[in-house]
């Protein structure tokens, strides 16, 4: 695994078209109600059944609830013999939650500014 990689530059990555496999570990349901436009849902039971998917990708980043499992399935997917040495394998940091939370803070910072002191907002 190399590393995790923050909800931006992932969001970064999907805007530009690059060449990335995001890949939402969470179960099928979860999947269902919510998910990062063009990720790909594989629940983490089924993860070393379909790890081939990944076989010849650029890069993949994988994403759970908080970030945590989510490292779990990247090493997994690093480890995996199908994918090339110079594959880029991470999991996103926060997971869902700071993908969410830091989109949200983004585009309200956009519409008014920054925290007077220059923090977000707290999410609660």
């Amino acid at each position: 695994m190399d590393g995790e990689i923050t909800p931006a530059d992932v969001k970064a990555l999907l805007d530009d078209d690059a060449a990335v496999r995001v890949v939402d570990i969470r179960p099928e349901g979860a999947y269902a109600q919510g998910h990062i436009p063009g990720s790909e849902n594989v629940p983490f039971p089924r993860l070393t059944r379909d790890v081939e998917r990944f076989a010849g990708a650029e890069r993949v980043v994988t994403v759970c609830p908080h970030g945590q499992s989510s490292v779990q399935a990247a090493n997994l997917i690093a480890s995996y013999e199908g994918i090339d040495e110079d594959a880029t394998v991470e999991s996103m940091a926060g997971g869902l939650t700071a993908w969410e939370w830091g989109l949200e803070t983004a585009a309200r910072e956009a519409d008014e500014g920054p925290a007077p002191d220059g923090t977000p907002d707290a999410p609660f």
